[in-house]
């Protein structure tokens, strides 16, 4: 008969004490938490579309008026819930939502009990809607808990459905980004994979070197800082160097006395369905214009006065009102101790005019040795 093994307790390993060990572990319980609260709200936001669509679905095919609106229904209720303050519900976001509801419909077999709540009334939903793509409530919680919003909107926007779950697996397999899901978007990676006779390479080429998001990442989702209806420049600034060159700017210009009107900081734009933001945007009192300001903390690059020239030009284009003179954008860029202060004009054949904006506005060597100054002060010189 065999001996038993004498039976030999392992040793738990040791808990770290001292200070460095509490500092380390409120560290990350801070941590953990963050990353909570930014799914939390991720999954908040995703739902509040999902319904809205579904409530907009519903009500197309159920209540007893929807024939007195017909196909001015998104039109109708953009404009009352935009006067209601109710964020991103134009009509082109109004559609996106209902489109959203009816591509997945297996969203409902993840809504929590406060969530499932909120859905269209009983007597609304007799009619099923068709699943598009074949996904189980895994699948959805998946999509749920690890993509943002701005993620599935860049689904939703795909009209065959195969192409969409291939969309779907890749990013998750990746973990990508919102803009790596963009560039394979629009690099046609689906239909590359098609033709492909080895589809593995072009798999491990396409995720090689492939932005990843951080959970973090998704609370700077434009979409997200809005239903918190936090301020864009809460979220959106590139550094604390930046953000305080910032603020020393806004002062700079308003302190000139020459007719600045600060009107917003990071002003968002919707151009060609993405969000893009103005670091600063005054309105000159005596050139009737908007002055729109771009800082760069880097060298000068082309495509940042390509950048900013298009914010000037959806200016001149959407945002002149009667007696305006056209917009006139400013890039400054600055790395070291070296400043670059670039204008952009917007359909400025006239002369004349061009003439009043440097009578007006302060001079390339101002704003140089403003920026040279602020930067010293703020100890980004010897970056």
């Amino acid at each position: 008969m065999m001996t038993p093994k004498k039976f030999t307790p392992r040793k738990a390993k040791p808990v770290a004490t001292g200070f460095p060990a509490l500092v380390a572990a409120i560290r990350e319980v801070h941590e953990q938490c963050a990353v909570q609260a930014v799914k939390a709200v991720n999954i908040s936001l995703t739902f509040r579309n999902w319904l809205i669509g579904a409530h907009i679905h519903h009500y197309e095919l159920q209540d007893t008026d929807r024939a007195a609106y017909g196909d001015k229904l998104l039109h109708k209720l953009a404009e009352q819930l935009t006067a209601a303050k109710v964020s991103n519900c134009d009509r082109r976001q109004l559609y996106r939502y209902l489109r959203f509801y009816r591509l997945y419909p297996q969203i409902v077999r993840t809504l929590s009990p406060q969530f499932a709540a909120l859905q269209p009334p009983p007597e609304y939903q007799k009619e099923k809607v068709g699943t598009a793509s074949p996904q189980s409530g895994d699948d959805a919680l998946q999509l749920l808990t690890r993509l943002s919003y701005s993620h599935i909107e860049e689904l939703v926007d795909l009209d065959d459905s195969l192409q969409r779950r291939f969309y779907e697996v890749e990013t998750l397999r990746g973990n990508w980004s919102v803009r790596e899901l963009k560039r394979q978007i629009a690099s046609q990676y689906y239909q590359r994979t098609g033709l492909s006779t080895d589809k593995t390479t072009l798999a491990q080429l396409a995720h090689a070197g492939a932005e990843t998001i951080a959970n973090r990442q998704i609370i700077r989702d434009p979409y997200v800082f809005e239903f918190l209806g936090l301020k864009p420049r809460e979220v959106m600034s590139e550094g604390h160097l930046e953000d305080a060159l910032l603020d020393k700017l806004q002062d700079f210009l308003l302190e000139l006395g020459h007719g600045f009107c600060f009107e917003a900081r990071q002003k968002r734009l919707l151009i060609g369905g993405e969000h893009f933001f103005v670091d600063l945007v005054f309105y000159h009192r005596i050139l009737k214009c908007h002055v729109l300001i771009e800082l760069k903390n880097d060298a000068f690059k082309h495509e940042h006065l390509g950048q900013l020239n298009s914010y000037v030009g959806y200016y001149q284009k959407n945002e002149m009102a009667d007696g305006d003179q056209p917009p006139v954008g400013i890039l400054l860029c600055t790395r070291k101790n070296e400043e670059l202060v670039e204008y952009a004009l917007a359909g400025m054949s006239n002369t004349l005019f061009v003439s009043r904006y440097q009578v007006q506005l302060p001079g390339k060597e101002e704003i140089a040795a403003f920026l040279h100054k602020a930067v010293e002060e703020l100890g980004g010189g010897d970056e």
